[in-house]
């Protein structure tokens, strides 16, 4: 069974930081985008970042949010800094096979349950 578990939310002051984890079991995700989205209040899923062999980010999250994955653990993880009450979302790992189109949230295969973060002005 496949599984992807976020770990690391919490509520944290504005321009703090947070670290996000992503642990997938279940299968190999080596060749696979794997993606954060989040879902604020009253909007819709939005992308955040990906990575598979180059990175991408929201232009909203682009010099504060970083990235990176470690394919022997099975893991990916999202390191926010200079966090802003706008960030203020439910964050979701996401994993998606090649040929998808990773900024958006179609075509992803796999969901993680998603970890609160609330950033308090």
């Amino acid at each position: 069974q496949v599984q992807l578990v976020e770990s690391g939310g919490g509520l944290v002051q504005a321009g703090g930081s947070l670290r996000l984890s992503c642990a997938a079991s279940g299968r190999t995700f080596s060749m696979y985008y794997m993606g954060w989205f989040r879902r604020a209040p009253g909007k819709e899923r939005e992308f955040v970042a990906v990575t598979r062999w180059s990175t991408y980010y929201a232009d909203s999250v682009k010099g504060r949010f970083t990235i990176s994955r470690d394919n022997a653990k099975n893991t990916v993880d999202l390191q926010m800094n200079s966090l802003k009450p706008e960030d203020t979302a439910v964050y979701y790992c996401a994993a998606g096979p090649p040929g998808i189109i990773p900024t958006t949230t179609r075509g992803y295969d796999y969901w993680g349950q998603g970890t609160q973060v609330t950033v308090s002005s």
